[in-house]
């Protein structure tokens, strides 16, 4: 075609070409000289358009040769054309019915994870109400705890208002202190648990929240893929988007497809375990806490009750020895007073002697004798001196023995009052607010 428009616009340089070398109807034309011509009498100088007979036979053969040609060549288009329309037809059916299958598969496929989310998130949603339910056990058995740990500290101070020789360091002060160190240390275990159990539950939600966005993602292109697998031919709210075939850069593969989900799933069956797993574990640790704590206060409180009747057996044994030693003191008050009336009796005698002895010195001259009379008299007199001072002596040794006894007495009273004291502190105390440690369900959280 270029080189046509090069031909037309280029225009041949003039020659001269000899008369002789000319085609024959051209010099006869151009002479005039043919059997049909006049000679170029009328005509002359003029060109003629007509044909010559077998040139209009020819004309008319090639006109025929054409026109059948055409009509075969017409034919044989239409007969091609009529098969690759029909092939045509053929191959985009098959075509729409392959992509409307791949189509019906690939919401198969959307549908099996889309369903597999669905049923991790309802399991990681219940598994959070399960754990929440454990975490709330693991608060109120924290809170339980304040009890038995105000009881132990009240017992302790308690203890401490003992007095001497009642504060010593016996069996239940070391079992009080056990059973503080126990509920520090309970308290620590649960509050690390109650930490783990929070930080669990914000795992199941994170994870929760991503196969959440995932099925989200799912259920959007499975309602767009049904959508597209129901345009037919005759839909009406179908047109051109030339743009739209072509491959987008960051579109995944079908194998980065399903491992993007199956990952997700892996992971929050992973947390759903460990979630599991924290359970028991919560499960295990309230019913070994529950089960120590009422075993130490059962230890505690044997000890109170070992301790109150080895207090009630000294006060006991101790107000025996004190009606023992208030009898004495009675029948020791009885002794001295018998002793000073003896020595009161004594007086009389002593007095007859000595006013005998007095009377008889005034004996005149050799009447003043010695004889057995005044021997006599001197002897009752030195007699019932020496008497007299015995029994001053043993009033003396009465009267230490009754102050000992009273001594004694009061030791007994004071060492009674502390007894009694101790036995008050444990059993009106102690063993009074230990009525209110909380049941086992309590300390389990329930």
């Amino acid at each position: 075609m270029e080189q046509d428009k090069a031909l037309m616009t280029k225009e041949p340089a003039p020659q001269s070409v000899p008369v002789s070398e000319l085609p024959r109807k051209v010099c006869e034309v151009a002479l005039n000289t043919g059997p049909d011509s006049s000679s170029g009498l009328t005509t002359a100088g003029f060109r003629t358009a007509k044909y010559l007979t077998h040139e209009w036979h020819q004309s008319n053969s090639d006109l025929y040769n054409k026109a059948f040609s055409g009509c075969e060549q017409g034919e044989c288009n239409r007969a091609e054309s009529k098969e690759l329309s029909a092939h045509a037809a053929a191959t985009t059916e098959r075509a729409q019915q392959n992509s409307t299958a791949a189509l019906g598969q690939r919401l198969q496929d959307i549908h099996f994870w889309k369903s597999e989310l669905q049923k991790q998130i309802e399991d990681l949603d219940a598994e959070t109400s399960l754990l929440a339910a454990q975490k709330l056990r693991l608060e109120r058995a924290l809170d339980a705890t304040a009890v038995p740990y105000a009881i132990a500290t009240d017992n302790l101070q308690c203890w401490e208002r003992r007095q001497p020789p009642d504060l010593v360091n016996d069996e239940v002060e070391q079992e009080l202190l056990k059973e503080a160190e126990l509920i520090r240390n309970i308290q620590e275990l649960l509050k690390r648990t109650l930490s783990q159990a929070a930080n669990q539950m914000r795992l199941n939600r994170d994870h929760k929240e991503i196969c959440e966005m995932d099925w989200s993602d799912k259920v959007e292109t499975y309602n767009i893929d049904d959508k597209c697998g129901r345009y037919s031919n005759q839909s009406t709210n179908i047109q051109f988007h030339p743009s739209s075939v072509k491959y987008e850069e960051s579109a995944s593969t079908p194998e980065t497809w399903a491992k993007f989900t199956h990952d997700n799933i892996y992971r929050a069956e992973r947390e759903k375990l460990a979630s599991t797993n924290l359970r028991a574990l919560i499960d295990s640790i309230l019913h070994d806490v529950s089960e120590d704590l009422r075993r130490q206060c059962a230890a505690v409180n044997e000890a109170f009750v070992r301790r109150c009747e080895e207090l009630d057996d000294a006060k006991h044994n101790l107000e025996h020895h004190l009606k023992n030693v208030l009898r004495e003191i009675g029948d020791q008050e009885a002794n001295i007073a018998a002793l000073k009336k003896a020595i009161k009796d004594k007086e009389a005698p002593m007095k007859v002697a000595q006013t005998r002895l007095y009377d008889r010195s005034f004996r005149p001259n050799v009447e003043l004798c010695r004889d057995e009379a005044q021997f006599r008299l001197i002897s009752e007199v030195e007699e019932l001196t020496e008497t007299i001072e015995s029994l001053k002596q043993k009033l003396l040794e009465s009267e230490q023995s009754l102050r000992n006894l009273e001594d004694t007495r009061m030791d007994l009273e004071k060492e009674i009052a502390v007894k009694r004291n101790s036995i008050f502190i444990d059993r009106q105390k102690c063993m009074g607010h230990r009525m209110h440690y909380p049941v086992v369900l309590k300390l389990a959280g329930y």
